[in-house]
């Protein structure tokens, strides 16, 4: 059973997206912004946080 190479540049856009979006939620929160607006940069980071994880376990 062999593995399929992941693309270089996934880990390193994803680190880049989870910082971006969990940075935007925090902000978003702390100055009582559109909770809606704070809620999608929340999803944002979650999918990210779960997309490395998944990059992880299948790299491993």
């Amino acid at each position: 059973m062999t593995k399929t190479p992941a693309r270089q540049g996934t880990r390193p856009l994803l680190w880049g997206v989870l910082a971006l979006s969990a940075a935007a939620n925090a902000i978003t929160s702390a100055l009582g912004v559109n909770l809606i607006l704070s809620t999608v940069f929340g999803v944002v980071t979650l999918a990210a946080g779960i997309a490395l994880i998944a990059n992880y376990r299948t790299r491993r």
